[in-house]
């Protein structure tokens, strides 16, 4: 090993990711021929075969995963020492890579604002998607924080509550039920109802809210994005569940009533998690300072009153 070089480390870590010569050349801008000769010169290094080839795609074999979590800490190593060095000089620097669920997205470059322009030698990668899609990247340890509206069931985390995110039914302003005050939860028993898709942490928060209180209604639509359930609100296919960040952040707060039901909203926060075995880099944990220090009084200052969860402090769209 002492012959392998760290772009041939490189070029094996990107293929082990990806399973694939084709894809990792595509990340890495080489040629296959070119991937396929580094990765077979690793393993003549190596002295064992470190994939095996089923189909189209390729398997770690045990000297792979081995080489491969090896490779994981080097990289890590680096780009820790790359980020002390920077923060040394007085400087932060680095990428910081964030996947937030899909609702976040309407606050989280608010919030990220302002980072970037504290600290503007940090480049930001941000992928947004739903709760499952998260739990599959937390398995993968593909980021370094996620910002997510429910805790998964892995004791493997670090998980710190930083801003309330409260659920309230929403429903065009002319609806039979816009402007009525203590309406029972039992309202909603029968109403065209429009769902968000499996997997949603959202759907999940509203759907034990009505078992637990026998509440039975018709699914009209599944859509896997909050703007589209507002478009059908606002076509008047139905009501639904959505948190208040998505309609007030985009001034559509207008076209809405938001209904005064029994046990609404439902309170929930916003939490930034990390992988409890995983050491955050310099960029992360100003990150994560950041949100936790200053993220209620910046979302306050843009969106005002959206930090109470309460029912009497969510106001009505007249």
């Amino acid at each position: 090993m002492i012959h392998a070089t760290l772009h041939q480390l490189k070029v094996f870590e990107a293929t082990a990711r990806h399973g694939s010569f084709t894809r990792a050349a595509e990340e890495l801008y080489l040629t296959q021929p070119t991937v396929s000769i580094q990765v077979k010169q690793l393993t003549k290094a190596v002295g064992l075969p470190l994939f095996e080839q089923i189909g189209k795609r390729l398997y770690l074999t045990q000297a792979g995963q081995k080489l491969l979590d090896t490779c994981q800490e080097i990289f890590g190593g680096l780009d820790q020492f790359e980020m002390a060095i920077s923060d040394l000089k007085g400087l932060k620097q680095g990428q910081l890579r964030l996947a937030v669920i899909t609702t976040a997205k309407y606050f989280v470059p608010r919030l990220l604002g302002p980072f970037c322009q504290r600290f503007p030698g940090i480049d930001i990668s941000l992928k947004v998607t739903n709760h499952q899609h998260i739990q599959e990247r937390m398995a993968n340890n593909d980021d370094d924080l996620y910002i997510i509206s429910s805790p998964p069931e892995q004791p493997d985390l670090k998980i710190y509550p930083f801003l309330e995110n409260p659920l309230v039914v929403i429903a065009p302003q002319d609806h039979p039920l816009a402007g009525k005050t203590s309406l029972p939860v039992s309202c909603l028993n029968g109403q065209q109802f429009i769902m968000r898709e499996p997997g949603s942490g959202t759907r999940q928060a509203v759907q034990k809210l009505f078992m637990d209180h026998n509440i039975d209604v018709k699914v009209r639509l599944e859509l896997g994005s909050n703007e589209a359930i507002k478009q059908a609100i606002a076509g008047g296919l139905g009501i639904s569940v959505l948190s208040m960040h998505t309609i007030i952040s985009e001034g559509t707060r207008g076209e809405f009533a938001v209904l005064d039901v029994e046990h609404f909203p439902i309170e929930r926060h916003w939490y930034v998690a990390s992988l409890a075995g995983k050491q955050l880099s310099v960029v992360s944990q100003a990150f994560l300072s950041y949100l936790l220090e200053e993220s209620h009084a910046m979302v306050e200052k843009c969106l005002p009153g959206i930090n109470h969860a309460s029912a009497s402090k969510v106001e009505m769209a007249s």
